[in-house]
């Protein structure tokens, strides 16, 4: 077994023993060292984006104190849910390795499957109301932005 994902694994079932959350855990690693190891918090929080994934990245985002963490890998003891996945995208890591599947997980209560349907255009009812408002002003904070000349893109 890989010794990254046992100890995602371990800290997944330290989480849920503990009742902080479902049964997730992840550790984000650059050059073979841990960064960071973390499990699910929803439940301990009362903060619905405290996945093991996010709680990982922001922990060695700060370690490295910056945001692209390219050089790094994760391992989750699950597939990573749709917000993960993004987080991760927005991280910038290229690797991730998981154990169980999102139709794993759906069986034990946690489904993803409205999300991913939704993403694809195939989900037309769902119960958020998106609504396009005060855009002009919005843009010119957009073209502010654009015309800051000490802006850092990320």
């Amino acid at each position: 077994m890989n010794n990254f994902m046992e100890m995602a694994i371990d800290e997944a079932r330290k989480g849920m023993r503990h009742n902080h959350g479902g049964p997730f855990g992840a550790i984000v690693v650059k050059d073979g060292k841990i960064l960071s190891r973390t499990h699910n918090e929803v439940l301990r929080t009362n903060d619905p984006t405290a996945h093991a994934e996010i709680l990982a990245i922001r922990e060695a985002s700060a370690t490295l104190e910056r945001f692209d963490l390219s050089d790094c890998v994760i391992y989750t003891s699950s597939q990573p849910c749709p917000m993960c996945l993004a987080a991760i995208y927005w991280a910038r890591i290229r690797t991730v390795y998981y154990g169980s599947d999102k139709d794993d997980v759906a069986d034990i209560g946690f489904d993803d499957s409205l999300f991913y349907r939704y993403i694809r255009g195939e989900e037309k009812e769902v119960e958020l109301e998106l609504i396009n408002t005060d855009r002009e002003k919005c843009l010119e904070l957009l073209r502010e932005w654009s015309e800051k000349s000490d802006k850092q893109m990320y």
